[in-house]
């Protein structure tokens, strides 16, 4: 019971790292990366699919994403749903192929991202604190009900306290990584 209280919160706080991990993956930081079209989806046959799904998504260069749709009557379809995605992108069709190139962020566009990524930092931390809360919680309860003395206790708030410390400081590396990359030119 006791190792699982660990285990639970342990897993879960690596759960909320994962979650933010993923999220700044997504912000566009000027560099061509074919995850920045993760999100798009485009209906087809009266589904909505992923992107990733229909077509093949490469990076020419650091600058330009291609797109090689599988099925070509969804070339229109395909461009009108980037233009629409709210990422600032136009993309340009040969027929076949879609090319969508990067452009470069504006200074105040920089400022806004790393904003976004500190807000988003912040409330994964908030996360994992009501992780250790919920850890905590289960432990004095074992306590109330003398299932374990307090010097256990004691012992096992430390350890949550420990993962708690070991969480937020990958979220603090992957912001500082998030932002220098932001900040490059």
């Amino acid at each position: 019971m006791i190792n699982e209280i660990c285990k639970d919160a342990e897993i879960r706080m690596e759960k909320c790292v994962d979650a933010f991990k993923n999220h700044i993956s997504k912000i566009r930081t000027g560099r061509a990366s074919p995850s920045l079209l993760e999100n798009i989806k485009i209906e087809y046959y009266g589904k909505m699919m992923p992107l990733r799904q229909l077509s093949n998504i490469l990076t020419e260069d650091s600058h330009t994403l291609s797109i090689t749709v599988f099925d070509r009557t969804l070339v229109p379809t395909v461009e009108k749903a980037i233009i629409t995605s709210n990422l600032g992108l136009n993309p340009s069709s040969t027929g076949i192929l879609i090319r969508v190139p990067i452009p470069p962020l504006t200074e105040e566009r920089r400022r806004d991202l790393i904003k976004s990524v500190h807000l988003e930092a912040e409330q994964c931390k908030v996360s994992i604190r009501n992780v250790r809360r919920d850890a905590n919680v289960k432990i004095k309860n074992l306590l109330k009900n003398k299932i374990i003395d307090e010097d256990k206790d004691y012992r096992l708030q430390d350890i949550i306290q420990k993962l708690t410390n070991i969480c937020i400081k990958k979220l603090d590396l992957l912001l500082k990584k998030k932002e220098e990359e932001l900040m490059e030119i």
